[in-house]
């Protein structure tokens, strides 16, 4: 049986993408049934076109026209698969909103997601970007990933352990990339849930609610409050939060650079290396609040490149590699962008 493909062509993108800058896609298809893959696929006119595949498209800078098809997930759903004595296990369409999930783990008594409240996004980018905050990454929480091969034309399912999962990272930017498109998350909420409070900003504000003993709904509240002072709201401000990673140095340069810079702001890592807080390195070379025409860098966080209003992706690129020559010329470090660049 054909699958009817709804196909749109010459749309605009700028409702699509979180920095509202203006870009045109040459095709456009609302993906709301998975079956609608395959027949993509074998689609004569538009199956060997370039896919771009978007989310919320809150991780992504669009610097010209797509002259492919944009696939839009829209695929809805969250559905309690099973329970065992270790977890709950909850199955995530992946054009369901990330925040809005977290919103229904609590609701309904689960605990597991709360540090990685109001994150942006859809829940199919999340373990593509292994989406983190305040010391948890989604990777923590993730039991498997159901994909479609456009490669193979089938869909498969990866367990956490095959994802390649690391800092900002997973095996759907390499050997997957531009060739699985996730369906579902199947995320494993544990029953033994203890609250994660160590980073440091996150019991300061703890502590300044006097709450000792949190429960899951409490660190969201607090992670919430805390992002909204600190980051822009996308529907006022063109962004896409937190625009370069903090970059991992070896322990060598890390202490070389803290003889030199004694206020660095570092982690130490589990392997010996040390993460620096990019933020406070882009801080350092002056750029917070500064603009570079309707470009600019928000007033509450280095971190964060903002559309000012009128903005194209080649401005809030050029001004990104601006930041970076800065950074490395002054400290010696590479920043590497998180968005995705089109």
């Amino acid at each position: 049986m054909s699958v009817y493909l709804p196909i749109q062509q010459n749309i605009s993108l700028r409702g699509y993408n979180t920095f509202g800058v203006e870009a045109t896609a040459h095709a456009f298809l609302s993906v709301t049934d998975s079956s609608m893959l395959p027949a993509v696929r074998d689609d004569a006119a538009f199956g060997s076109l370039p896919r771009l595949v978007l989310g919320c498209g809150s991780n992504i800078l669009l610097t010209s026209d797509f002259p492919g098809l944009v696939l839009h997930m829209e695929l809805r759903g969250i559905a309690i698969e099973r329970q065992d004595t270790r977890a709950t296990y909850i199955r995530v369409a992946a054009g369901e909103n990330w925040h809005q999930l977290v919103l229904w783990t609590l609701a309904h008594g689960f605990g597991g997601l709360e540090n990685l409240s109001l994150i942006p996004g859809s829940v199919g980018a999340a373990p593509i970007q292994n989406i983190g905050a305040y010391g948890v990454e989604v990777k923590d929480c993730i039991e498997s990933v159901t994909a479609f091969d456009f490669e193979t034309g089938k869909v498969f399912t990866l367990p956490k352990n095959e994802c390649a999962f690391a800092y900002r990272d997973s095996v759907f930017k390499h050997s997957l990339h531009n060739r699985a498109v996730i369906l579902d998350v199947t995320l494993a909420l544990r029953r033994d849930w203890q609250p994660n409070a160590r980073y440091a900003e996150l019991a300061e504000e703890l502590l300044a609610r006097e709450i000792k003993a949190p429960t899951a709904k409490d660190i969201s509240d607090a992670v919430i409050a805390i992002r909204h002072r600190k980051l822009p709201d996308p529907a006022v401000v063109g962004n896409a939060g937190s625009f370069f990673k903090n970059p991992l140095v070896p322990a060598a340069q890390r202490d070389a650079l803290l003889q030199r810079h004694p206020q660095l702001v570092s982690y130490a890592q589990p392997d010996g290396s040390y993460k620096l807080a990019a933020g406070w390195l882009i801080d350092q070379c002056g750029w917070k609040g500064r603009s570079a025409g309707a470009a600019g860098v928000y007033e509450k966080q280095a971190l964060v490149l903002v559309n000012r209003g009128g903005a194209s992706g080649h401005q809030i690129w050029q001004l990104a590699q601006d930041i970076r020559a800065d950074v490395m010329s002054r400290f010696g470090v590479q920043l590497e962008a998180e968005p995705v660049l089109v």
